[in-house]
């Protein structure tokens, strides 16, 4: 037998992912898989791309998850935390949620409000050192979408002090995954199709992650709700230090980084060429007129951004290599 693996919040679009994931995983087992309102439907009704696995969804409660191995937590944000703590503490947990991914309190309350749950490990091995703190935990949090394209890009740059840290400057655009599957008006396809439209501008709840994981101390974040189902591109800019180059203080960082590509000299991310990779591509220059950095960052919001990400992450706390079970290429077309 595999590691036992149970997914809470199965029925969403990070959830579905989780499933693909795992099932094609060759050390994972699926044992469980919940839901709330979808609780005790077929999981190839909820999710028609998973036909063939034959599960039924069942009720999300602690006695349901707690006879796996690694629980992965695929709920919305500020519903992991009250879970987590019923389960035991020698089963394995990830969350995709934000109830852990902040150290300051005042910061959550600022952006998310509520109790304050405390910091779990952060989920991001690219990190330095994250990889071995990851490795030896038992509750991991991990990143946001928006999170992670921009940390990615921006993070060595700080620490190298390549880039000044008091001044960045983030557009971002995502699919509509990334607002999770819930019926909302604005997500109609007629809403959405053919428009790009901004949304939480000068107020989206990734900013103090952003700033906690790259030292950053002044980040403007403007996020753009792209008519596509999966994805991000996000450009990042900031002053640079004289004379540096962003792209070698990248390359460098993430030379022997398997989910990382800084791309050839004249190549630009695009969002299709990371659809269902746990890649991010990344790419820097120097403006010719403002002199300010700029880094272009796209992942796939389910793969690299949320599920790719998690199971990642599992992959290490399970001492398995990182790169198990899951893709570095994208699919085209």
């Amino acid at each position: 037998m595999g590691i036992r693996v149970a997914i809470a919040g199965a029925s969403g679009y990070a959830g579905g992912e989780l499933i693909r994931l795992v099932a094609g995983h060759p050390e994972f087992e699926l044992v469980a898989a919940t839901a709330h309102s979808q609780a005790g439907h077929r999981l190839d009704v909820v999710h028609p791309q998973l036909a063939g696995l034959d599960l039924i969804l069942g009720e999300t409660d602690a006695a349901t998850l707690a006879d796996a191995d690694l629980v992965f937590l695929a709920l919305p944000h500020g519903q992991s935390a009250a879970l987590a703590a019923q389960l035991p503490p020698e089963v394995r947990v990830v969350d995709l949620g934000a109830d852990h991914r902040l150290a300051d309190p005042y910061a959550w309350a600022n952006y998310y409000g509520g109790t304050h749950a405390g910091p779990w490990t952060y989920g991001l091995p690219e990190l330095p050192g994250q990889r071995e703190l990851i490795a030896g935990a038992t509750r991991v949090a991990n990143t946001g979408c928006y999170a992670a394209a921009i940390i990615l890009a921006l993070a060595p740059l700080v620490a190298a002090g390549a880039a000044a840290p008091a001044d960045v400057v983030v557009v971002a655009a995502s699919g509509t995954s990334g607002a999770g599957k819930a019926a909302k008006p604005h997500l109609l396809g007629s809403e959405v199709m053919g428009d790009l439209s901004p949304y939480r501008v000068g107020t989206h709840q990734h900013v103090p992650e952003i700033k906690q994981a790259t030292g950053a101390t002044g980040l403007s974040l403007t996020p753009v709700l792209a008519p596509m189902p999966r994805g991000i591109l996000a450009t990042v800019t900031a002053v640079p230090a004289r004379g540096v180059d962003p792209r070698a203080v990248l390359a460098e960082a993430y030379a022997d980084a398997p989910f990382v590509h800084v791309l050839p000299e004249g190549a630009w991310p695009h969002t299709a060429a990371t659809l269902g990779s746990n890649s991010c591509h990344l790419q820097a220059t120097v403006d010719v007129d403002s002199r300010r950095m700029i880094v272009l960052s796209a992942l796939d919001n389910l793969g690299k951004g949320a599920a790719g990400q998690a199971v990642q992450n599992a992959n290490l706390m399970c001492g398995l290599p990182e790169t198990t079970g899951l893709s570095v290429w994208g699919v085209a077309p």
